[in-house]
């Protein structure tokens, strides 16, 4: 961890504790939230400012993540035991409509492909998954699927539009201050590697649940 972003532990600490005791009391868990703007900085020539990220939180997000595999027919029940919350196997691939595409892009959180089956991927489930921004991911054919599993169901999005500012969930009100901290340290660690500048420099950091406005880290 480099040592701007190490010195921000406690101002964290005391921001998400404020955002927690401003937070409407609503029926459902919320999610803690970080958020990053970025000053002086022309996100259209700067491609380190751009972020189409995937970052694997150490504390994981604090709720089930649903990952779906596409995988060989031979596979799928042992994709199933190891975890996935759907497996999808080459031959009903083929068959998936698009009403069908649709409900597997809403019900699966991360869509994880097989290198060798891409391309049909890609047509099948394709258009239903860019507009939601989830696009397949693809894995080797050799690769620890239990393994892989476990990984993505502590994985977050890291993405910017062409605006000078990224965010992401870093957990949920349940878990425990210091667990927020953590993953809100390690994203922080990882963007200012991205950018390879002192992130303090250039960004203003917030934290935010569902509910509350977003609380400035000093």
């Amino acid at each position: 961890m480099s040592s701007s972003v190490g010195e921000l532990r406690e101002p964290l600490k005391k921001a998400i504790q404020l955002a927690l005791q401003v937070k409407r009391p609503w029926k459902y868990v919320q999610s803690i939230e970080l958020i990053l703007t970025f000053r002086g900085v022309d996100v259209k020539k700067q491609q380190e400012f751009k972020f189409r990220d995937t970052v694997f939180l150490p504390k994981g997000v604090g709720k089930d993540i649903k990952v779906c595999i596409v995988t060989d027919d031979a596979m799928v029940q042992k994709v199933v035991e190891a975890g996935a919350f759907m497996a999808i196997g080459k031959s009903d691939l083929s068959k998936i409509d698009k009403k069908g595409a649709k409900k597997i892009a809403s019900k699966c959180d991360w869509i994880l492909v097989r290198s060798d089956l891409m391309g049909i991927a890609g047509r099948v489930l394709g258009p239903a998954l860019g507009p939601r921004g989830k696009a397949p991911i693809p894995y080797t054919p050799t690769a620890d699927i239990t393994q892989l599993i476990s990984r993505y169901k502590n994985a977050v999005r890291l993405h910017s539009k062409e605006q000078p500012w990224v965010g992401c969930k870093i957990g949920v009100e349940k878990m425990s201050l210091d667990d927020l901290v953590e993953n809100a340290l390690h994203v922080l660690n990882y963007v200012e590697e991205k950018i390879k500048r002192p992130l303090l420099q250039v960004a203003k950091i917030y934290v935010k649940t569902t509910s509350s406005p977003p609380i400035e880290v000093f």
